[in-house]
């Protein structure tokens, strides 16, 4: 059986530490191992997501550069649409808010 040695958590301000069973919510120390072991998958597939929206902030800010050196507009609306498409497509009703948060993001300051 796997021990909950105690793992510090924001309580730890008042001195108070939490078991790792404490902190997932689970009931047992084989859940609570799988769950903390999960967790620590989804931070690094964050830093990873992160990164990436990072990148294409950059290449979004190139392109709206170019297009307003050429004598564009800074955001072409049909690539916009081709986008949420493609999130809608591929992850439902909420691909699309996740669409628009991103592209909010890649716009930068008008």
């Amino acid at each position: 059986m796997t021990s909950t040695a105690p793992v510090q958590s924001s309580t730890a301000k008042t001195g108070a530490a939490k078991t790792t069973a404490e902190k997932t919510g689970a009931h047992t120390d084989e859940a609570a191992a799988l769950i903390d072991n999960a967790r620590s998958r989804i931070d690094a597939l964050d830093d990873r997501i992160i990164g990436l929206v990072q990148e294409r902030m950059a290449i979004s800010a190139v392109i709206q550069e170019a297009r307003i050196t050429s004598g564009g507009r800074r955001i072409n609306l049909s690539r916009e649409m081709e986008i949420l498409g493609q999130y809608r497509d591929a992850l439902g009703k909420p691909g699309t808010s996740l669409a628009m948060t991103l592209l909010e993001l890649c716009r930068g300051r008008a």
